[in-house]
This record gives structure tokens, sequence and C-alpha cells, in this order.
């Protein structure tokens, strides 16, 4: 078994955090939430932060994750801040009492918003696929035939060939499947990371069975990513 190694940045983050945590926790005990309250108060503020950047880390840049983001780090900055003596907590404000007691319910409604509201990435993997794939094209209809072609008896008696009988036009290939964008850049994201796991670049049948696409779709899929 080889040696165990620590990991600084692990170590830093741990101490950073358990600073910050009890930070929190002092300022809720100043504001007058006694015992377990307390307590929770620093866990209800990192689940925010880390909830909004899971979001952002997940579904890319939107209004929503960082506005709760940003929510959430001023609460654990200005906790950090308030605990270095800027404050008398022997003698907490009234601000911030009514910002302490009303922590609470902004932190269920930012983690319903977050846990409840779907991104791109997710609407896209909820669209049906029957309005994703695209309509049959229509085939013509054959020609109606009564009897073996004849020759006509003018053609005969002047020595030209006789006509040919028509013949049916050659039928187009279906027009590639619409794709939404927001499916392309989930595919993309498939892609690149089946590159960097494997090295190879993702073949059509695997990307169709990561997708749950139909193959028409995934080779028009496969079409856009190169």
């Amino acid at each position: 078994m080889g040696r165990i190694r620590p990991d600084p940045v692990l170590v830093q983050a741990v101490i950073a955090g358990a600073l910050s945590f009890a930070h929190l926790h002092d300022l809720a005990a100043a504001a007058g939430q006694d015992g377990w309250k307390a307590w929770a108060y620093p866990i209800s503020v990192d689940l925010l932060l880390v909830a909004a950047w899971r979001r952002l880390r997940n579904d890319g840049s939107s209004r929503l994750a960082w506005c709760w983001f940003l929510i959430a780090l001023v609460a654990s900055l200005g906790a950090n801040v308030a605990t270095a003596g800027f404050l008398d907590l022997r003698h907490p404000p009234a601000w911030l009492r009514f910002g302490i007691a009303g922590w609470p319910a902004l932190a269920f409604l930012g983690g319903t918003l977050l846990a409840h509201t779907r991104g791109v990435v997710e609407a896209a993997d909820t669209t049906p696929l029957a309005d994703m794939a695209p309509a049959p094209a229509p085939v013509p209809d054959p020609v109606p035939t009564v009897g073996p072609p004849t020759e006509s008896p003018e053609l005969e008696v002047a020595g030209l060939p006789a006509a040919e009988p028509p013949t049916e036009p050659p039928r187009r290939a279906p027009a590639p499947a619409p794709v939404p964008a927001a499916l392309v850049a989930h595919a993309r994201k498939v892609a690149d990371e089946h590159h960097a796991r494997t090295g190879e670049q993702i073949d059509t049948d695997t990307l169709r069975a990561r997708l749950g696409v139909p193959p028409q779709l995934a080779d028009s899929i496969a079409a856009q990513l190169t």
C-alpha cells in the first residue's frame, strides 16, 4: 500500500471552512440564536453556497445561480468580517438581529429555486423525442399503368424508335433532423468527456446510447459535432 500524502489544497480548504463555520456560529449566537440554532446557521449558509456553485458548474452561467451564490458569499464573508471587531457582539445592532432572524426563510427560498428550476441541459434532456424527430418525407404515388407499353404505329412507319415509358423520379433523402442547440451543447459535453477518458473520438453508436435518441437524430448530432 502506498503512503497517504496529505493534499495541501484540501488541508487549506478544511481550515478555512472551519474558521468560517465558527465565525457564522459566533455571529448567530451573538444575535440571540442560542443552542443548536446557532450551529444550524453556518450549515445553511455553506449548503446554499455549494448548491449555487454546483448549479453554475453543471448548467453553466445563469442569473438565478449567480444571484444565490453571491447572497451566500456575502453572508459568509460578512460574518467573517463582523467577528473581527467591527461590531460590538455584546450589544449587536438591530439590523444584524433582523438579518439573522430572516436568513432561514431566505435560504429556504434560494435552495428551493435552485433545486426545482430546470436548467438548459435538463430541459433538452426531457424534450419528447417525437417532437425532435422529423416528419417522414412524402412518397410520390406510382404512375398507374394499364398494360405493357405499345409502340405507336406512326413511329413504326417512320422508322423512328418508340418513346420509352416515363421513369419514376429519384426519391430525395429525408432532410436531416433539426437538433436543438441545447441538445448539441449537451452532446458536445458528452463527447469531450468520452475523449478525455478514452483518448478517442466518440462514435455515433456510443453517442446515441449515451443520449438515448433515435439513430437518425444521433447522425444529425454527430454531423454537427465534427
